[in-house]
């Protein structure tokens, strides 16, 4: 499957958020990333978000999934800072 993930949490965690994601996925820009994934990795992503974020500090992670990329678009204005993506 396909995901976007975007995550708004706090500073001290942000790091360490930012290297699990990328464990998984593509960082495309600040605090959000994407690519194929498969379940059982998704699985083990989640896992981990959670045992990380802190929701009474206000931690929020929102994740997108798409069974296919095949209807969709992605466009880009300024500075693509993901140079090597590519539709199917």
């Amino acid at each position: 499957m396909f995901v976007i993930l975007i995550y708004d949490v706090n500073a001290k965690r942000c790091n360490k958020l930012l290297k699990m994601c990328r464990k998984y996925l593509t960082w495309v820009q600040n605090s959000v990333f994407e690519g194929d994934i498969s379940k059982a990795d998704y699985k083990k992503l989640v896992y981990e978000i959670n045992s990380v974020i802190d929701e009474s500090d206000g931690d929020s992670v929102i994740v997108y999934t798409f069974r296919s990329l095949l209807y969709s678009k992605r466009d880009v204005y300024g500075i693509d800072k993901k140079e090597d993506f590519q539709f199917l």
